[in-house]
């Protein structure tokens, strides 16, 4: 058998990172195996429809390497693709029909004030009406009459009061829930259009789904597909519900968040591999404690039965980390196009910019972080002058009011300031005077950059800057010394 399966999302927003973790392990699911991986939109709820929406989708898997086999824009010869446009085909309706046929479904005709009336119970913290039956009594000539009539109606599940229902689920076994505890869900809505949990399993059916991958929030629904499975008298798809996704507080991942959609963590510099790295990771894990895959490893490595049930952690702070592994492993003219954009923005002197993505690649975590490490080339910032004593160094402002007296007449005669020149001076003045390295270095360093930490040392920042900004910063050292 081959496994097919199939990435089915709404068109209502972004693509959030519990969708593109589905969409990513029914990928893998099916690409492990040899089989096919399909893209269905289920544009049914055309009250939640974003414009736009849907080019979203295709957007982010093409980025993110989910290629689908079949989709709206490749026919694998079980299209129309777009439940919308299935709908037209007359496909929902007519396995509705059938149902009602064997008693397995009928027609409901209740309006809003009575539905209103019914009682309301609490169900996984949402309250839900419970509908009582009230039309299944109808008689065939009634329901034909109220037909007739043009009369508004929705076409319900019959589910039996008694007995249970089985359904089997490759990470959670066999799960038994008591029919009493499943509502008569609408199959067919009053403006013609199918519920997502109707169309979901008609199209999973025809369209040859051999293996259901969603989220475990689907787990409470799942007796109610089961219950249509066995009334067509079709074989179930193999069921795998995925752990629910927490951010750090053990809270469900929300749009608040902040990184809760892939094009927001894009927008804040992450790298799209190290994305569909991480969410990889969010409820898998290989048998060895590897973290770095591309999607090919991926492909390579995914058994799904490795899946946990246990809620995944999206951690931030991993996130980052994993993200900065990926950023040093690229070669520099892939990370220096995706750079460049934030030195652009932080720096508009005319420095030498490659060399400053060279000296932050091995620094950052997201390409955000760059404008931090490199805010003080074009304007030396305020600083304090306790940041020129250094214990380790054994310096302070008074002995570096000594040393940045003592280079100023020596750098102003300097005419070479490349990185290797200027080394070479201080180094001679450090021997002549019986310094420690640090003890010169530290200074020079401090006064030339008016930062704790730099991503260069002394000389090569004074390369960056060249002659004339070296010698005003160090002055303005001076000044800032001697006024303290």
């Amino acid at each position: 058998m081959k496994i097919r399966t199939r990435y089915a999302p709404s068109p209502t927003g972004k693509m959030h990172v519990g969708n593109l973790r589905s969409a990513l392990y029914e990928f893998l699911i099916a690409k492990h195996e040899g089989g096919e991986f399909m893209l269905r939109i289920e544009d049914t709820d055309q009250e939640r429809f974003v414009e736009g929406a849907t080019e979203i989708i295709y957007r982010t898997l093409e980025k993110t390497g989910l290629i689908h086999d079949e989709g709206p824009d490749k026919d694998g010869g079980y299209g129309p693709y777009v439940q919308s446009e299935r709908m037209k085909t007359g496909i929902y309706i007519k396995y509705a029909k059938e149902l009602i046929e064997k008693g397995e479904a009928y027609y409901c005709f209740c309006d809003k004030e009575r539905l209103a009336s019914l009682k309301t119970e609490v169900v996984e913290g949402k309250e839900i009406t419970v509908y009582d039956k009230h039309c299944l009594s109808l008689s065939k000539e009634e329901v034909e009459k109220n037909l007739a009539e043009g009369k508004p109606y929705v076409i319900r599940q019959n589910i039996p009061n008694e007995g249970s229902t089985t359904f089997h689920d490759e990470l959670y076994g066999d799960i038994t829930v008591e029919n009493s505890e499943l509502d008569d869900m609408i199959l067919i809505k009053t403006d013609g259009y199918p519920t997502y949990n109707f169309a979901n399993v008609v199209d999973d059916h025809t369209m040859n789904i051999t293996h259901v991958v969603r989220g475990n929030e689907y787990l409470s629904s799942s007796p109610k597909y089961q219950r249509l499975y066995d009334a067509f008298g079709w074989e179930s798809p193999v069921y795998v519900h995925l752990p629910l996704i927490t951010d750090e507080n053990h809270k469900k991942l929300s749009k608040r968040s902040g990184h809760s959609s892939f094009e927001d963590l894009i927008d804040q510099g992450f790298v799209t591999e190290a994305v569909v790295n991480y969410i990889a990771l969010l409820g898998w894990s290989p048998e060895d404690n590897r973290e770095i895959f591309s999607l090919d490893e991926l492909i390579k490595e995914f058994d799904y039965h490795r899946i946990s049930k246990s809620p995944a952690v999206f951690d931030i702070v991993k996130l980052r980390w994993m993200n900065g592994e990926y950023i040093k492993a690229m070669d520099f003219d892939t990370y220096y196009e995706m750079a460049k954009p934030y030195i652009d923005e932080a720096v508009k002197s005319k420095v030498d910019k490659r060399k400053l993505a060279e000296w932050v690649k091995t620094r950052i975590e997201v390409f955000p972080d760059i404008k931090e490490l490199i805010d003080f080339v074009d304007e030396l910032p305020e600083y304090d002058i306790e940041m020129y004593t250094h214990k380790k160094m054994k310096t302070n402002a008074e002995s570096s009011l000594l040393v940045l007296k003592d280079i100023l007449p020596i750098l102003e005669e300097q005419e070479d300031f490349s990185n290797d020149a200027l080394y070479s001076t201080l180094l001679k003045y450090v021997e002549e005077k019986g310094y420690k390295n640090g003890y010169v270095l530290w200074p020079v360093r401090t006064a030339v950059s008016g930062k704790q930490m730099t991503p260069a040392g002394a000389t090569e920042l004074m390369e960056l800057f060249g002659k004339e900004e070296t010698i005003k910063r160090i002055k303005a050292g001076i000044v800032k010394l001697e006024q303290s």
